[in-house]
């Protein structure tokens, strides 16, 4: 929650994993959790901010990054985002609804590596600079860039926005 008093976990399960099964089908409400920060670092966007903003997500990575959409329209900010999200399929998408409906400012992209949504312009496939440069801001907008999601993702993607 915005005032400190509640966190959100947002759990992907994973069929074989070891921890993502436990805590989709037994964890209750009342059970008590240990949790520690992202074992990459953080980073926050801070509403007195005024440069637009690209979001580049790779799967579970939008869960960060969520929190800045989340936090943007909690303040009534009219900072302009734009979210670019890679994931594998339609099926896998995260925070659907949510992102459906959007925000005023908001604008989405979903970039699909293994089945594309039908009628998609784009055929399926990794995450490409031109992705980048056609959904994103023109660099001398100097936009905050926050980039998040598996190391591989992120290296390539950091690469191509550099």
């Amino acid at each position: 929650a915005q005032d400190g008093t509640r966190v959100e976990l947002t759990i992907q399960r994973i069929a074989d994993g070891e921890v993502s099964p436990y805590l989709v089908d037994e964890l209750v409400v009342g059970d008590r959790l240990e949790l520690r920060g992202p074992v990459g670092g953080w980073f926050v966007w801070r509403p007195e901010q005024t440069e637009p903003v690209l979001l580049v997500a790779g799967g579970s990575g939008l869960v960060p990054l969520m929190c800045m959409i989340r936090a943007r329209q909690a303040v009534g900010s009219r900072v302009p985002f734009r979210l670019i999200y890679s994931l594998r399929s339609p099926q896998e998408q995260l925070y659907g609804p949510e992102l459906l409906t959007g925000a005023p400012g908001l604008d989405v992209t979903r970039i699909y590596t293994r089945q594309a949504a039908a009628g998609a312009a784009r055929p399926a496939g990794r995450i490409t600079p031109e992705d980048l440069a056609n959904h994103g801001w023109p660099p001398d907008f100097e936009p905050h860039v926050y980039v998040c999601g598996p190391t591989g993702f992120v290296e390539k993607a950091a690469a191509y926005l550099v």
